[in-house]
């Protein structure tokens, strides 16, 4: 690869390959793909997820197991992968629960968090038998204490924690400030106290998120290390020992140019202190220790596909128009939390390896100045029918947009998975 490559080439090269002027997902061309299930699509890379899954896995062996965060892709095919690799779930909602039941994964396998759960969705997945309840609040607390006394049984729970400021790190902290995530570290001592009083609840374990999209291994051990001494500190109170600890996902991937790939070497060189930490304390040495990612097990594997409407010049700006936008992958576009919005990777994909003639805008076919896919991306010659690919589109895609704005129809969603294609869309 040459030293000049973007990082739109590094991913092909890497995660999908080249077939003469095609792009290849998983094997099958892009453009067999466009004509099979038109446009626009998601085409997601069974293959793909495995790899992340199982890279993962290995790296945090000893240490810790893994549940997938369901927001990044609740797609239940998708889902269904990563259960079948032997992934845990982490839901925010009645539905991704549902999502995570027909993907066949059993309800003590779920752990349930998220700031706002309403009292019917808390009684349906403990009714149904879920695996823990990440508390967040004294009401929820009161709430899913009723609803125990009302079943006659103990429900598992766990303390969402907002951590200290020190603890931070990523590209959107979710703790260290006033937030409606968890309960402040600083009252950790008088929740625990106020769980344990409710007889109908079983406090079993510990949950921190410290922020998202981090690429920095030393950022990833320390908030680590940090969620394991809040941890011994609560089991301390509690007077027992806990028997989870939820270090919370964040774990990123590579979208802009200059964005470094997270180490899994040096996530793994630095798990011996931790795992020495975790035992040295006889109240959280036997606890299940695991992380909850979510894009970085799915977000790579997706490739989000439009065809060229016109390509056209304003002024001397060259256009692209596609038949998608923002309304199918918001986070593209730069409106899903960026303040600087900058271009996804983006490859030419019935055109790749043509010389680029410079750079592109391109936009979707929103009346709205927002849908902008890439706005200075190097492009070759581009004419109506052509295919452009955004990578790294796997994780908060359609579920994350504004689908129904102006009433476009949905995107397709397909999974490639051994060569084969299969259309998945939960919406036709």
């Amino acid at each position: 690869m040459a030293p000049d490559a973007t990082l739109a080439d590094r991913l092909v090269a890497d995660q999908f390959g080249v077939d003469g002027a095609d792009l290849l997902i998983g094997g099958i061309p892009a453009r067999a793909l466009a004509e099979r299930f038109g446009t626009p699509l998601f085409a997601y890379d069974a293959g793909l997820i495995r790899r992340s899954y199982r890279a993962l896995a290995a790296a945090l062996a000893g240490f810790a197991t893994i549940h997938y965060s369901i927001k990044a892709n609740p797609n239940p095919a998708v889902v269904r992968v990563l259960h079948a690799e032997g992934a845990g779930i982490e839901i925010a909602s009645l539905g991704e629960f549902h999502a995570a039941m027909e993907a066949g994964v059993d309800p003590a396998q779920i752990l349930f968090a998220g700031p706002g759960k309403r009292r019917s969705e808390l009684a349906a997945v403990i009714s149904a038998g879920i695996g823990e309840i990440h508390l967040e609040s004294h009401e929820e607390m009161v709430h899913v204490a009723a609803i125990g006394a009302s079943l006659g049984r103990r429900v598992c729970v766990a303390i969402r924690v907002n951590p200290i400021a020190e603890a931070q790190g990523g590209a959107m902290r979710m703790g260290g400030k006033a937030a409606p995530f968890g309960f402040d570290e600083e009252d950790l001592d008088a929740v625990v106290d106020a769980v344990a009083a409710h007889p109908h609840l079983d406090l079993t374990g510990i949950h921190l998120f410290a922020g998202t999209q981090i690429l920095d291994a030393a950022v990833l051990i320390g908030q680590w290390r940090h969620g394991l001494a809040v941890a011994g500190r609560a089991a301390a109170r509690l007077g027992r020992p806990l028997r989870t600890i939820d270090l919370g996902g964040g774990l990123g991937i590579p979208y802009f140019a200059g964005d470094g790939t997270l180490d899994l070497a040096a996530v793994r060189a630095g798990l011996p202190e931790l795992i020495a930490l975790r035992d040295a304390d006889p109240l959280i040495r036997d606890a299940h220790v695991l992380v909850e990612p979510g894009r970085y097990l799915v977000g790579a594997c997706g490739v989000y596909l439009s065809a060229v409407l016109a390509a056209k010049v304003s002024r001397g700006q060259r256009f692209l128009v596609v038949d998608g936008g923002m309304h199918h992958h918001l986070a593209a576009s730069g409106n899903l939390g960026q303040v600087i919005k900058r271009d996804y990777p983006v490859a030419a994909a019935s055109r790749m390896g043509e010389p680029v003639v410079g750079p592109a805008s391109v936009v979707g076919p929103l009346c709205t100045p927002l849908d902008t896919l890439a706005r200075k991306v190097e492009m070759p010659a581009m004419a109506e029918g052509d295919l452009v690919a955004v990578l790294q589109s796997g994780a908060y895609g359609p579920t994350a947009s504004p689908v129904g704005f102006l009433s476009h129809p949905a995107p397709a969603e397909v999974l490639v998975d051994a060569g084969a294609a299969q259309l998945i869309s939960r919406v036709q």
